[in-house]
């Protein structure tokens, strides 16, 4: 990125993004997701603006990952959301 003149450096690659794992405190739901605004997209999930989490709102966060742009976070997303992430997060937060 700085190796790009002012203005043409990938919007992306400016932010930092976080994986996420959150669960309903009423109901047995997980979600995970990517978001460079943990506190703005937990508010979301626990308002009810998204529509697959808000029959199951409100949520606590379990879990977050800093990491350096959108395609890491989508790719540890992802691990998350095979069998082998699954087990992790049952093994460390259920």
């Amino acid at each position: 990125m700085a190796d790009l003149p002012a203005g043409r450096q990938d919007w992306q690659t400016q932010f930092m993004y976080f994986v996420y794992i959150i669960k309903s405190i009423k109901r047995n739901y997980l979600y995970v997701g990517i978001s460079n605004s943990i506190g703005r997209r937990l508010a979301e999930h626990n308002s009810g603006r998204n529509i697959t989490t808000k029959p199951y709102m409100p949520f606590v966060l379990l879990h977050s990952e800093e990491l350096p742009d959108r395609i890491s976070a989508r790719t540890r997303e992802k691990w998350f959301k095979s069998g082998e992430g699954k087990e992790f997060i049952k093994a460390h937060y259920l």
